[in-house]
């Protein structure tokens, strides 16, 4: 895919995502006076906006690769399907819980919650840099090899830290506890995720297991 094609695909995912979320977030709070949503606006799509920007210009099949979101292993579709539900569902809620004020809260944690979902956004530009084969899907590419550098030398899948990181935090910016509940679902559908997915790279990538001996923790060190 050429760049143009590329940057107008990229383009048109970013704006259809931008408008889902506020559609999904404004409507059932009812109300554009909802700061937490704007704050987490931002957050999100703005250090997304510029990532895609360095990517079309530094990587663009890395780019490619996570704009193509189209699982083949029938597993994976299934973890796929449970968490777009749950996204669905915690940000409705959210929005509900901003219109109603069935919970709050404090300002304080909102504010650390919107420097943990920074973190686990540098955390996951810079496993995009050490990991020219992220992949949106779970698969084994074509001159793949095993990444142990970096934070991959800490925990074997360092992207779903970062975004367990981010997910957990989005609901707590939102200013939802009830949302938060349904996002606890996603670290979760991750674990699961994890497990076949490592089938999947033992079975086809040359050095894996290997790899898996050399580095024993898979989300967080010393823990799991």
């Amino acid at each position: 895919m050429d760049r143009k094609k590329l940057l107008s695909k990229g383009l048109t995912k970013y704006i259809a995502g931008l408008i889902l979320v506020m559609l999904l977030l404004f409507i059932p709070a009812g109300t554009l006076r909802y700061s937490g949503a704007w704050l987490f606006i931002a957050l999100l799509f703005i250090p997304m906006l510029l990532m895609g920007a360095v990517l079309i210009k530094k990587d663009p099949q890395l780019l490619e690769k996570r704009l193509n979101a189209k699982e083949t292993q029938s597993e994976q579709k299934g973890v796929v399907a449970i968490s777009g539900i749950m996204f669905l569902g915690g940000f409705i809620i959210a929005g509900l819980d901003r219109r109603f004020g069935w919970t709050r809260i404090p300002g304080w944690a909102v504010g650390i919650s919107a420097v943990i979902f920074l973190a686990g956004y540098i955390m996951y530009a810079e496993v995009m840099r050490e990991n020219s084969y992220l992949s949106r899907t779970v698969e084994v590419q074509s001159g793949q090899k095993v990444i142990d550098t970096g934070l991959y030398g800490m925990v074997r899948h360092p992207m779903y830290t970062a975004t367990i990181l981010m997910f957990l935090a989005m609901p707590v910016i939102l200013g939802s506890l009830i949302s938060l509940a349904v996002f606890l679902i996603y670290p979760v559908v991750i674990v699961r995720r994890i497990g076949n997915e490592e089938e999947v790279l033992e079975k086809g990538l040359e050095g894996y297991t290997e790899y898996k001996k050399k580095v024993r923790f898979r989300l967080l060190p010393f823990i799991w």
